[in-house]
């Protein structure tokens, strides 16, 4: 059991964050042509230290790319490094678009 955080509400169960993910950084990757792979995805920005994961988004129907990805970084200082150089540079004749990706909203998207 993990320990217990003590507030005005009285206790409630506290986990601490997992060993090891302090430092990941997770950077969306847009633009990206259709035919873009994960291993050409992943050669383009270990240029700039090892990644932790690299993910193309395909569509659940076609499976076909969707055009964005993600690539994690198992350091910060990596990613900010590799955002700076690709974000704006061409691969597959389109010009990168690369940021900081954002924690997912829940709910909206998709359809019913």
């Amino acid at each position: 059991m993990g320990n217990l955080a003590h507030g005005c509400g009285g206790s409630v169960p506290f986990e601490p964050p997992a060993a090891g993910n302090e430092l990941l950084k997770k950077l969306y990757v847009g633009n990206l042509a259709f035919t873009a792979t994960e291993e050409e995805l992943r050669e383009l920005f270990e240029q700039h230290g090892p990644t932790a994961s690299v993910r193309v988004i395909t569509d659940r129907e076609t499976g076909r790319s969707r055009g964005f990805g993600f690539v994690e970084f198992d350091d910060a200082a990596n990613a900010d490094k590799a955002l700076a150089a690709l974000d704006g540079q061409e691969m597959g004749g389109r010009p990168l678009r690369v940021n900081e990706a954002q924690d997912r909203q829940r709910g909206g998207g998709g359809r019913r």
